[in-house]
């Protein structure tokens, strides 16, 4: 049975890549089809499920600013967004109801709140996986969009102990002495190095973490969210985020699969989750302009908002806490739970055009931002060289490219923080996003005359050529590539150079080296 649901996860996702859509759709999709044969999930996937949600927690941890938490748009966004989304729905689906017409669509206060308020959270894992995909975690909306992420799942968790009346232990508060560890927990991680034990140390984190917090009461996912955060900033941090990657990737599918072992609709049920599905746009719109009210721009508006609009997983369990004290009918915890994996696949499609969309409707995105809002971008005039993305690849280019004698040359990064640690390098860097159009098209007005991109994602590097050329741009583009078929699709979208640094590092390194041959031959002779 095991194999089973992994031939249909295989196909299924083989099947999403080629219609060019992210696999978890077709993970997605594999659920509802092992579940409409009446396959029953195995222990082996729910353990899987478990598994990944905890350590993409635990990898969240691991990026997290936690100064992100305390900024105003991110609580203040979050609260406005649920008490406007609760509001709503108390005053609007009653309404049939009073008007008596309870034959057709009947729902009291209880239900209606219980229902907005598990229908205002946002899902944490499809979110995550989506700006992941496109190399988004560390950019402003993807910093935002996480942050928010985590007080609601911060107010989920607050509102499940206080439902269910489950108090944490009196040695709860001793979890505050935690980062107390911090120390010995960077020692552990210095003395690991860089092979098997360095996983397993993750893993050791990310589950010491959970059981340690649900031990004392705390849900366990929590905990493995704050250890995450405890080791962030070690210098091997962002290694071992690298290395649990694959880990969280692969577990996850578990996840995804068991959505759709959730429940199937009944045809009684397809108006009022078609509804719900409806709703979304409204999440969206709440989202947006919440966003601009807190004087953030049209463009970071519109990315979060659109990450954001889909239901969590975490709603699930909020509903079906509902349902355990009779505060609403088994028949919404299937109709919210259809609905959150239609969510899943609506967003997720979207949000992988989400950067075409906004090159289409800038301009109406943009209308409602506040003046000043949209800030400005200072681009040296004569600037020969621009490279997009200064992580090593980008960097060692940049300095290459100094030691030969250009000087007009400058790098692009969206992660702020690195941007403040090359400037104390004394690199020539500007912040911004590259897949920002308004960049490119005041880009446009310098003498540009090379631009290299060396940005990790290859979904990252076709939204960014797509924004060059809708800009108008003229000059030469150069790309880093991993593998031959990422070379050649970059050369159909108009690259001039594809850099296969996998195939050229050889290459490299034998001219590096090939002095030494001409000594050798020399003392011989």
């Amino acid at each position: 049975m095991d194999f089973l649901w992994i031939l249909i996860a295989f196909a299924f996702g083989l099947l999403a890549r080629e219609l060019t859509l992210p696999p978890l759709v077709g993970f997605l999709l594999a659920g509802f089809v092992l579940n409409t044969f009446g396959l029953e999930p195995t222990p082996l996937l729910d353990e899987l499920a478990s598994m990944g949600i905890t350590l993409m927690l635990f990898t969240i941890g691991l990026k997290l600013d936690i100064r992100t938490l305390v900024r105003p748009e991110v609580w203040g966004s979050t609260l406005v967004q649920s008490s406007s989304w609760i509001l709503l729905a108390v005053v609007v689906l009653p309404i049939p109801t009073w008007l008596g017409l309870s034959h057709i669509f009947e729902v009291d206060i209880v239900t209606a709140a219980l229902v907005a308020f598990a229908l205002s959270f946002s899902s944490t894992v499809a979110v995550v996986k989506m700006l992941e995909e496109a190399s988004e975690l560390k950019v402003r909306h993807g910093r935002l969009a996480i942050g928010i992420l985590i007080v609601q799942d911060i107010i989920a968790v607050i509102f499940l102990v206080a439902a269910t009346g489950e108090i944490p232990t009196e040695y709860a508060l001793g979890l505050l002495l935690l980062p107390l560890a911090r120390p010995f927990l960077h020692w552990v991680l210095q003395r690991v190095g860089h092979g098997e034990l360095l996983p397993l140390t993750g893993l050791f984190l990310a589950y010491g973490g959970y059981e340690l917090f649900y031990a004392l009461g705390v849900k366990g996912d929590l905990g493995a969210l704050v250890m995450g955060i405890v080791v962030a900033g070690h210098t091997k941090s962002s290694e071992l985020y690298k290395t649990l990657m694959n880990f969280k990737d692969l577990f996850l599918i578990g996840f995804f699969l068991s959505i759709g072992f959730t429940a199937l609709p009944t045809v009684d049920m397809i108006p009022i989750v078609s509804g719900l599905v409806a709703l979304l746009l409204l999440k969206f719109i709440l989202f947006y302009f919440t966003f601009v009210l807190f004087g953030l721009s049209g463009r970071v508006s519109y990315l979060t908002a659109l990450a954001l609009s889909n239901y969590s997983e975490f709603g699930l369990i909020v509903a079906d806490m509902g349902v355990d004290q009779q505060w609403i009918s088994n028949e919404w915890l299937v109709m919210i739970a259809i609905a959150m994996s239609v969510s899943f696949l609506i967003s997720t499609v979207l949000f992988r055009r989400a950067h075409h969309l906004y090159a289409s409707y800038y301009r109406v995105i943009n209308r409602f931002e506040r003046v000043g809002a949209h800030q400005t971008i200072r681009i040296p005039k004569e600037l020969d060289v621009l490279i997009v993305g200064m992580g090593r690849v980008g960097k060692g280019a940049y300095q290459s490219l100094q030691r030969e004698g250009v000087t007009a040359v400058s790098g692009l990064e969206s992660d702020s923080e690195r941007v403040t640690w090359l400037k104390n390098q004394s690199f020539e860097v500007i912040s911004g996003d590259a897949d920002d159009l308004e960049f490119w098209q005041q880009a446009c007005r310098s003498d540009i005359r090379l631009v290299m991109l060396s940005l990790p994602s290859q979904q990252e590097m076709r939204a960014t050529i797509q924004m060059m050329k809708l800009s108008g741009y003229q000059g030469s583009i150069a790309a880093v590539a991993r593998y031959d078929d990422e070379r050649t699709e970059l050369l159909e979208l108009g690259v001039d150079v594809a850099f296969n640094y996998y195939a050229e590092v050889g290459a490299g390194f034998a001219a590096e080296c090939r002095h030494l041959l001409g000594t050798s031959n020399d003392n011989k002779a």
